[in-house]
């Protein structure tokens, strides 16, 4: 007996169709609905700056990615409120939140400067002359020891 694949579905198909699923999916149409009439609302400047977080109880929060406009977006609340409570969407808007959530930048890779091999040798040569300072002795022989191997030069 052959495998028969089964037919391919289109991927929103079988979003609207799994229970579990179907309710996230109809929750990001939501937001997604809700972030076009803020858009509207919105300087251009401002938009990629601003996302609809929730919209709950009244509450709308907002994400804003760089605190300066956040602070021009408070300025600008009871604007935004009245114009957004006059859509049918935001029935029942009270008040607006907002939250400063920068995007996150990848770390940086950390500089691994290593000795030479030459400088190495002096290192140890001069923590070898020291008899009387043993933290000064122990620093020098650390420095020393991160020098780079001979195949790396």
């Amino acid at each position: 007996m052959a495998f028969r694949p089964l037919p391919a579905q289109a991927m929103t198909k079988l979003l609207r169709e799994a229970k579990p699923l179907q309710s996230l999916f109809v929750q990001a149409q939501r937001l997604s609905r809700l972030q076009e009439l803020l858009d509207a609302q919105l300087q251009p400047a401002a938009r990629p700056f601003c996302r609809v977080a929730s919209w709950r109880e009244g509450s709308l929060l907002l994400v804003v990615t760089d605190g300066h406009w956040a602070t021009r977006l408070r300025y600008q609340q009871n604007r935004l409120l009245r114009q957004l409570a006059a859509h049918e969407e935001f029935t029942g808007l009270v008040r607006i939140l907002f939250k400063v959530q920068p995007v996150t930048q990848p770390a940086r890779p950390v500089n691994t400067n290593q000795l030479t091999a030459a400088a190495s040798a002096t290192l140890q040569e001069a923590a070898d002359g020291i008899c009387n300072n043993p933290q000064l002795k122990a620093a020098l022989e650390r420095l020393a020891s991160r020098s780079r191997k001979p195949s790396e030069e």
